[in-house]
């Protein structure tokens, strides 16, 4: 049996700009910022030989009869490596975050499955050219444009250029050591919805460029923060749910946003203010998780 083990962070996107108009998946992508979390998808590859190929997808422990973005990986390793044929082959997605709240878990899994690909079969390819396929996947399947080239090197990044890793750029901002990562998620968005809706689309160009700018220009983690807030209430996808949390954190004076894209509230705050924070997260519905993060500085690997 061929087996193999990859991990990679789940990513929040503060604030982008949308580049999808090349006719090269690996040229298509965003620029914009966010974070890496230490928590992410964890994705085992296991395969044996057998008279023909097939796929088994399992999501935290449950069959998936859809998995679109991982059977598009899949699909394209299948292509290009001959020496793949006639394999069963077992994909176990394990996500430590909630799916579909702003996270980047398609991506992460897209990543951590094409490196556990790569390592299972032993292909041979670099870190990068895997991460190109899973960032293929991802904007093909329409759920994601930037997140595989930030979950690919981790930290807190400006996705400066667009496109797959090895060809967009990224630079890191410094972060303080004991800085973490506070989220708290209320539910799903779709991400593929808003990249469809040409009235959001206008509005996260005509905003995101800017402010992409100016953070190049001003690199610090204040300004990161400041000017996601900024681009949420400029993008209008704000709900009422965000909008009593971010009231709240406003009057504490913590700075907080919005995801893109899922219906939660997240910031980089020290270790020490997490308390405070928290007592404002916290709330009777049982319908809210909280997530505390360190910041993944390592972005995606083979573990084994």
């Amino acid at each position: 049996m061929k087996k193999a083990r990859a991990f990679a962070p789940c990513h929040i996107t503060g604030l982008f700009q949308i580049f999808d108009q090349s006719t090269s998946a690996l040229y298509t992508g965003s620029r914009g910022a966010g974070v890496s979390l230490s928590r992410g998808a964890e994705t085992v590859v296991k395969a044996t030989k057998a008279p023909e190929s097939s796929l088994r997808v399992v999501i935290n422990g449950f069959v998936s009869s859809s998995a679109e973005v991982s059977r598009h990986v899949v699909d394209a390793f299948l292509s290009r490596f001959k020496e793949m044929d006639n394999f069963e082959i077992s994909v176990e997605h394990h996500f430590e975050g909630p799916v579909g709240a702003g996270l980047g878990t398609s991506g992460a899994a897209a990543l951590s499955l094409a490196l556990a690909l790569n390592g299972a079969f032993d292909l041979g390819m670099s870190k990068t050219e895997a991460a190109q396929l899973a960032h293929v996947a991802e904007v093909e399947c329409r759920t994601g444009l930037g997140t595989v080239i930030a979950e690919t090197f981790g930290g807190v990044e400006i996705r400066v250029n667009p496109g797959a890793p090895g060809i967009g750029e990224v630079r890191c901002l410094p972060v303080p050591n004991d800085a973490v990562v506070a989220c708290l998620v209320f539910g799903p968005l779709s991400t593929r919805e808003f990249l469809s809706d040409e009235k959001v689309r206008r509005r996260i160009n005509g905003f995101g460029g800017k402010l992409v700018n100016e953070l190049i220009e001003a690199p610090t983690i204040f300004n990161f923060l400041k000017f996601s807030r900024q681009f949420a209430e400029h993008v209008g996808l704000i709900t009422d749910k965000i909008r009593h949390v971010l009231n709240a954190t406003d009057d504490a004076g913590i700075v907080c946003s919005m995801p893109m894209f899922g219906e939660s509230v997240f910031t980089l705050i020290e270790q020490e203010n997490v308390g405070q924070l928290l007592q404002i997260f916290r709330n009777p519905d049982s319908n809210r998780r909280i997530i505390v993060s360190e910041i993944d500085h390592q972005g995606a690997r083979l573990l084994w």
